[in-house]
């Protein structure tokens, strides 16, 4: 396995990163909050065809991998751009490749997601996936649901595709307030109206195929995100003074941040290892995709709320920018649910599940 970049891969990352350090400034992030959504820069997104980069080149994608992808999340986390990027890739190559398996049932049908397949990859509808199955006929905290057109979502043994009521950024549906500042929503499910990608075994596997792509990339986002934190937190230790010297040369605080940094070159590791494994399509790339997500959310919010204390009291006030890292270091991975439950289900998917305890001997009697 190497995992040294291509010399396109490298001039992909320069050029994503000059590209968010100009278009997604903290001054842009701010602007678009409480939504966490900013159609112009997501306009310019699609325009740079990010959002379809991994779906095949003859159904109008750039046909590259998940290494690419991974990459375009590093820069996004570095930035905090305020676009549902890796929710629209994921939905789009989950789409794109069970229409192009022509899994639905109807010519009517087939006609209808392959015209909606056409419209999300160019840019033109918003996709994004429902992290959770459906309970009953809603999509709870749907990432990305309060902006997006189009919501694949798991119910029962069944994977949807719903077509959501046409709005505006400036009227979101839905929407739930978080301090993350994302566009999360509940997503209602009209089953007359919503087109079946796939049912059954298939279903789920897709689903599951597709919610391990987003941890992946989600992953990567959080090492961006926490290689940033770590550079505003080196940048602010060795200007601040405390009785009358640098903080940065006190041991704790370079011990502590020196840990972070080491931590921070394992998130891009298992990142980018987890990309790689989904390109050569290998049976551990799930597993290594919820690693490389559980380990990146850990590594990110402990470097982010480590690099906060270092500002002090000046950490949580909105004018410096740590406070944005902190707290979507918590909101990006909290979208997924409780990381304990997350461990116990990856320990489960490695070793096997527990055996269970046999019962006590009964007391013999006399």
């Amino acid at each position: 396995m190497d995992l040294d970049f291509t010399d396109d891969q490298s001039a992909l990352r320069d050029t994503l990163r000059t590209f968010f350090e100009k278009e997604s400034s903290t001054a842009a992030v701010r602007a678009a909050e409480p939504l966490g959504f900013d159609a112009a820069l997501w306009r310019k997104v699609v325009d740079l065809g990010l959002a379809a980069i991994a779906v095949p080149e003859h159904l109008g994608g750039g046909g590259a991998g998940f290494v690419e992808l991974a990459i375009a999340a590093e820069c996004l986390g570095q930035s905090l751009a305020p676009v549902p990027l890796i929710e629209a890739a994921v939905a789009n190559d989950l789409i794109a490749s069970l229409s192009d398996a022509g899994s639905s049932s109807s010519g009517e049908r087939d006609a209808r997601l392959e015209s909606l397949t056409a419209r999300a990859v160019a840019g033109e509808l918003l996709a994004t996936l429902a992290l959770r199955p459906a309970t009953g006929d809603l999509a709870r905290l749907v990432p990305a649901g309060a902006v997006a057109d189009l919501v694949a979502v798991l119910r029962g043994d069944e994977l949807l595709l719903l077509r959501q009521p046409d709005r505006g950024p400036a009227a979101p549906g839905g929407a739930v307030h978080n301090l993350g500042a994302l566009p999360l929503a509940d997503c209602p499910i009209d089953t007359e109206h919503a087109l079946v990608l796939a049912r059954g075994p298939a279903a789920v596997h897709a689903h599951r195929r597709a919610l391990s792509r987003w941890e992946l990339l989600t992953g990567a986002a959080l090492f961006g995100l926490g290689s940033k934190a770590l550079d505003i937190g080196v940048d602010y230790v060795m200007q601040r003074k405390a009785f009358g010297v640098l903080i940065g040369t006190f041991q704790t605080i370079q011990h502590r941040l020196a840990d972070n940094a080491i931590a921070l070159d394992g998130a891009r590791l298992l990142s980018y290892e987890a990309a790689w494994a989904q390109d050569e399509n290998l049976p551990t790339a799930d597993t290594s995709a919820t690693m490389a997500f559980l380990f990146a959310a850990e590594t990110a919010f402990k470097t982010a709320s480590e690099v906060l204390h270092f500002h002090g009291g000046y950490g949580y006030t909105l004018e410096y920018d740590i406070q944005l890292y902190f707290r979507r270091a918590k909101a990006w991975s909290l979208v997924a649910g409780d990381s304990r439950a997350a461990y116990a289900q990856l320990a489960h998917r490695v070793f096997g599940a527990a055996p269970t305890p046999a019962p006590a001997p009964a007391e013999r009697a006399g």
